[in-house]
């Protein structure tokens, strides 16, 4: 559809769709008598609308050559498009010239339009976002221009979805409304401040994030007070840059424009927002009818259009709720906004704001006369208590005798409650006392009898009763009795339910306590759903009490990271921040906070980000609370963790080795974050070779986890997964297939989708080095599906599986295995770079199949490859496998034979010196040695034995 013809179905089709059935037939039947063509194309864009097709989220002009996802304009790649506008489309991009990371939003002009004023118009927006800062505009980050001549602005990104959409998804209070409002005021007063007007204000071009801020964009058709221009709107004739529903009537006549034009938008924004509907409701909304109601036609009051909302639904009864709050005042203050003459509006979007300030804080506004009887009224409601206290002191006298008996007897319940707490722990030393000097406290059985105690003492105190079971179901969850810490917070759960007004404290204390263990179980249906009904309590209570509010923020959006819903947890994990913030001004709780956010980016696939935070966090936690804070253990596990992905073996020994010790000083040799950390510790050992060491590790561990967690916990799972590598290591495939089965079973169960990927990996590397090709190849399929869905189509790891698969196509004779393999090399190097053990393998891969197949260049690049400074195990590993490589494609020709078995032989010593304990590449290596001693090299590439093929490459061993 080319852009004159949807300049004139737009507005028309929006106007339509916002009508009900009825109406809308009846003004389709009044255009087609005028316009019989442009009424099909109208029908037939409605019905492609009710088909559910979403055809709207795509443009339907279509884009220049070369403007579409993953192209490159200046320093950014493209990735989708967020919106089209009169003279611009905005993609979201990313920074791709590899000085630092950062997505935009990057404004380009759209093609297909021949305006010569656009590039003025583009030009005129850079030289103004350049005079903005505020923090509720979005910033201009960078401008230039592309290889092909457009010139392109790079903004801030918001994520975010526009104010009459946020209202109306959250159905917020009048309040709400009119204080986001006032933010939207602020920031068009900072451009009227640096004398710039903005000419088209919307909903569409003001977002509130996740955290309630709004921000005005799209500066496009702003204009500079300070510095003459030609008029470059138009209005019924050529192009329109200004949207004619929120247009003030001197941009309808062309008449120059001033600050009060964005007075005149605010207002038709502000009656949205209060009314839900447009100032005006037209039976023919055609662009004639909106410009002749806007030039004359007076908006009906705000409040008389929610006033005829129909009875009998809540929803419409809410709405006549609302009505009758905004009557009055607020109807004065819009319809003085949308005076048809700019003299007879607000002078300022400042007065504007005041208006609406003195409306909040029950003062007299301007927009209404100042009568003695409104004054007085306003007076009177801004100051009814201090008018009530005044005549009702007797009362009041009367009532604080009644008080102060109330008072005393909650000073007599909370002394009761708190000698309780007293009498529970002096009661835990006592049994302690009675044990002989020679012998260990059992804090399992000191346990059991404070619950004895717990039921017998407390009998007739519930509350007090409540509150001791989830201390002790804490201490017991520390010691990794998950089961028995369930069991204590449910019978908590029983009594709080039981209690006419329980504490709303002990109420998300009690939720948050039985999300984290649901969730240690692997239960996070159960955990969300447990947690997630106290979320209204929650909001409201975050002022007076932020401590309990935030653990309990933190711990629900664990729930939904487990669950893998990324932004839900985040938006948990920020709400959590600000109260840690301000006011708790808790330094561990911003820290794992800031950890947890870490987090996200880890399961998005964004191990680089990941890292990085993860490092800050900690070095804010050793400045704030020193070296040996509790939380450093987990800190340091993943730091461990996710440099053991980047292939920084070092790093993760270091990192595990210190969480560990730390873990052993504060928690004891039997915690679970020891055993965690003595788990993590162990997988560095496989990427060492200290196989036998590991498998111990492992083999604890697993009995650790098995009792407290049960044999189908998806942890379980994992540390089956670290066995059957250690296993394969070692040599012996049944048990590492058996093993890896298991752990594939469980996390089927649990829809652990990446850790089922991962174990699915790991099958198919075992079965394509023990011959078995045709059965890997669909486990590896599953796996790539698995990983494309859960970090995206380029990731590194997607292209580490299409590199296995490439190999295992290479063992079955087929020809796709060179692209595959191709495609395995660009996605890893694209991801990972140049240095990863990952696009080594990668790259292993691809040259060892064309030098099979007699390529030259190829086999100079093995032994490039096999030259790689061994700085780092994984690296070093890589180089030996391709030196292996290149030696047995030499040895396949006779006059090569016998320097390749030197090679070979020199090959096998090393690896034996620095892998004592053998392994899976040892193996592979001697294979290969033993294969070109006898003279089987000699054969085609393609009827290469099993002991010759590719062995699987870095199985993830926890």
């Amino acid at each position: 559809m080319d852009a004159d013809r949807w300049q004139r179905l737009s507005p028309l089709l929006d106007a339509l769709l916002e009508l009900d059935e009825g109406a809308r037939a009846s003004s389709l039947a009044s255009l087609r008598e005028e316009d019989p063509q442009l009424a099909d194309d109208l029908e037939e864009l409605i019905a492609l609308e009710a088909s559910g097709d979403d055809f709207l989220n795509e443009p339907l002009i279509g884009v220049r050559p070369g403007v579409q996802a993953g192209a490159t304009v200046g320093p950014y790649e493209l990735e989708r498009m967020l919106g089209e506008g009169g003279m611009g489309q905005v993609w979201l991009a990313r920074r791709a010239d590899g000085l630092y990371q950062r997505r935009v939003a990057l404004k380009l002009l759209r093609p297909g339009l021949a305006d010569p004023n656009l590039r003025l118009r583009f030009t005129r927006e850079r030289q103004i976002l350049a005079r903005l800062e505020h923090p509720h505009i979005a910033r201009l980050l960078d401008a230039g221009i592309s290889s092909d001549n457009q010139p392109y602005l790079a903004l801030e990104y918001v994520e975010g979805e526009p104010i009459t959409d946020w209202c109306r998804a959250r159905e917020p209070g009048v309040v709400m409304r009119v204080g986001l409002f006032l933010q939207v005021c602020e920031a068009v007063s900072h451009a009227h401040t640096n004398l710039i007007v903005h000419r088209d204000l919307k909903p569409s071009n003001i977002l509130v994030t996740p955290l309630d801020d709004v921000r005005l964009l799209d500066f496009g058709i702003a204009k500079l007070l300070d510095t003459p221009e030609q008029s470059l709107d138009h209005t019924r004739t050529g192009l329109r840059t200004f949207t004619l529903h929120y247009a003030a009537p001197e941009q309808i006549r062309g008449e120059p424009v001033t600050t009060m034009t964005d007075v005149y938008s605010l207002g038709v924004v502000l009656y949205e927002l209060l009314a839900n509907r447009k100032p005006y409701q037209l039976k023919r909304p055609s662009d004639a009818q909106w410009e002749d109601a806007i030039l004359n036609l007076d908006p009906q009051r705000p409040s008389q259009a929610l006033q005829r909302a129909p009875d009998g639904d809540e929803a419409d009864a809410r709405l006549r709720r609302r009505g009758k709050e905004i009557a009055g005042d607020l109807d004065n203050i819009v319809l003085k906004a949308l005076s048809k003459k700019p003299e007879q509006r607000y002078p300022s979007v400042e007065a504007l704001a005041l208006d609406l300030q003195r409306w909040l804080e029950g003062k007299p506004v301007h927009a209404r006369p100042q009568s003695m009887s409104y004054r007085i009224g306003k007076y009177v409601r801004r100051h009814r208590w201090a008018l009530a206290t005044a005549t009702m002191v007797t009362l009041v006298l009367v009532s604080a005798l009644g008080i102060v008996a109330w008072q005393a007897r909650q000073a007599v319940q909370e002394s009761a409650r708190a000698q309780a707490m007293q009498n529970f722990v002096v009661g835990l030393f006592e049994t302690a006392g009675d044990v002989p000097s020679d012998a260990l406290v059992d804090i399992r059985q000191l346990l059991d009898g404070g619950e004895r105690r717990i039921e017998s003492e407390l009998a007739h105190q519930p509350v007090a009763r409540a509150e001791l079971l989830g201390v002790v179901a804490r201490l017991r969850a520390g010691l990794g009795d998950y089961d028995a810490a369930r069991t204590l917070l449910l019978r908590q759960v029983a009594l709080i339910d039981a209690l006419d007004d329980p504490p709303a404290s002990l109420r998300l204390q009690s939720a948050s306590d039985l999300g984290r263990v649901l969730r240690l179980k692997g239960d996070i249906d159960g955990c969300v759903g447990r947690m997630q009904p106290e979320m209204p309590l929650a909001q409201r209570s975050e002022r007076r009490l932020p401590l309990p509010v935030s653990a309990f923020y933190s711990q629900l959006g664990r729930c939904h990271a487990s669950a893998r819903r990324i932004a839900d947890a985040r938006v948990l994990y920020l709400r959590s921040l600000s109260l840690r913030r301000d006011p708790l001004k808790d330094n561990a709780g911003i820290v794992e906070n800031l950890a947890d956010l870490a987090g996200l980016h880890a399961a998005s696939g964004d191990t680089a980000r990941a890292l990085a935070e993860t490092r800050a966090a900690l070095a804010l936690l050793r400045s704030s609370s020193g070296e040996r804070h509790p939380l450093a253990i987990d800190l340091l596990r993943t730091l461990c963790s996710l440099e053991r992905e980047s292939s920084d073996t070092v790093a993760a020994e270091r990192d595990c080795s210190q969480a560990l010790s730390l873990a052993m000083e504060l928690r004891g040799a039997r915690h679970h974050a020891t055993i965690d950390a003595r788990r993590q510790l162990a997988a560095v050992h496989v990427d060492q070779g200290r196989f036998a060491e590991a498998e111990a590790e492992f083999r604890d561990t697993l009995a650790w986890m098995t009792a407290r967690l049960g044999e189908r916990h998806v942890d379980v799972a994992r540390s089956h997964n670290s066995i059957a590598i250690v296993a394969w290591e070692r040599g012996d495939l049944d048990a590492a297939l058996r093993d890896l089965s298991t752990a594939v079973d469980i996390w089927r169960e649990h829809r652990s989708q990446t850790m089922l990927a991962s174990g699915l990996f790991n099958q198919a590397m075992l079965l394509h080095g023990a011959g078995r090709d045709g059965e890997a190849l669909p486990l590896l399929q599953e796996s790539l599906a698995l990983r494309r869905e859960a970090f995206g189509a380029r990731h590194g790891l997607v292209g580490d599986t299409l590199r296995l698969i490439g190999e295992v196509e290479a063992a079955l004779g087929r020809t796709s295995a060179l692209a595959t393999l191709r495609q395995a090399q660009a996605l890893t190097r694209g991801d990972y770079g140049a240095n990863h053990s990952h696009t080594r393998r990668a790259e292993i891969s691809l040259a060892r199949y064309q030098a099979l197949r007699g390529d030259p260049a190829a086999l100079t690049r093995l032994d490039a490859l096999a030259e790689l400074p061994p700085q780092e195990s994984e690296l070093r590993k890589a180089g030996w496998l391709a030196r292996a490589y290149a030696a047995d494609a030499r040895c396949r020709t006779p006059a090569e034979r016998d320097l390749a078995l030197a090679s070979l032989q020199a090959l096998v010593a090393q690896v034996e010196q620095a892998q004592p304990e053998g392994g899976a590449l040892p193996r592979e290596i001697a294979a290969l040695h033993a294969s070109c001693m006898a003279g089987d090299a000699l054969r085609p590439a393609a009827a290469a034995s099993a002991a010759d093929r590719s062995a699987p490459r870095r199985a993830k061993s926890a």
